[in-house]
């Protein structure tokens, strides 16, 4: 616990953190106000001019869609946070001494896993009030009731707290494959938003080249893709089921944080 401590006070010692909270709420209130829009159309009965399925065109589909928004955005900034919780002891240089201080470098890597779970928490914790709050008097406003009785929001809820503790431990392990700070916030950030939609283009493109509408599901491959199928309520052409996603993310948690810990073991610290 006092490893664990220690990268919380690491991290809450520098300014960074605030930046990136304050890009997770501007992305917040840029996401809900798109979504507040969307449930409106869709429930307004012009879900098919918009391209929304049957199963999202409900109340409880698009309430879950509106409490987490902001979720693209805030998932990069927090995996920014578990890249930063690694590189920073190599950009200040104090590998060294941290490595001295524990020489079991297992436990320091799982004390920052652990401690970047956490902020994963707090960071869902905070959007989510602001969702909660904010979606509720928008639904309520408009005669739809919070909706958060329903199983298909508190499963949204959950699970958008699985995405956020998940991609803070990406983090870490980009930032133990990648210690060179400024290369691997980069290579982070463009391969999450560029990479993103490059691999939906390219299965948007197979999809074509196959003729097959059925490939496209296997975007979900794509860890920022199984973020949102995980939180999605029901199925279609394009989209698996949401446990799909769940287990894509935790495949990619699991390998994460086993490579963080054994590049880390094996790395000359000097």
């Amino acid at each position: 616990m006092n490893l664990v401590r220690s990268e919380l006070l690491k991290i809450r010692t520098t300014s960074t953190w605030w930046w990136l909270a304050i890009g997770a709420f501007l992305s917040i209130a840029l996401a809900f106000a798109i979504n507040a829009w969307l449930l409106v159309t869709t429930l307004g009965g012009d879900a098919e001019e918009i391209g929304v399925s049957a199963e999202q065109a409900t109340a409880p589909a698009q309430a879950a869609n509106l409490y987490t928004s902001g979720q693209y955005l805030g998932l990069m900034f927090v995996m920014l946070i578990g890249i930063l919780m690694v590189t920073n002891e190599f950009f200040h240089q104090t590998a060294t001494t941290t490595f001295l201080t524990t020489p079991r470098r297992t436990s320091v890597i799982v004390s920052k896993l652990v401690a970047a779970s956490l902020l994963g928490f707090m960071f869902w914790l905070a959007t989510t009030l602001i969702d909660l709050a904010a979606g509720a008097i928008f639904l309520s406003a408009n005669d739809y009731g919070t909706q958060l009785g329903e199983w298909p929001v508190q499963r949204a809820l959950l699970f958008n707290l699985l995405a956020y503790a998940i991609w803070t431990i990406l983090g870490v392990g980009i930032g133990t494959l990648i210690t060179n700070q400024l290369g691997a916030v980069i290579t982070a950030a463009v391969l999450y938003l560029i990479g993103t939609q490059v691999v939906g283009l390219l299965f948007l493109l197979l999809s074509n080249v196959l003729d097959s509408q059925a490939v496209l599901k296997w975007q979900v491959v794509w860890p920022a893709v199984a973020s949102q199928v995980m939180i999605t309520e029901g199925t279609s052409e394009f989209t698996p089921s949401w446990w799909v996603g769940a287990l894509v993310l935790i495949g990619y948690a699991l390998v994460s944080g086993i490579a963080g810990i054994l590049l880390t073991r094996r790395r000359d610290i000097a």
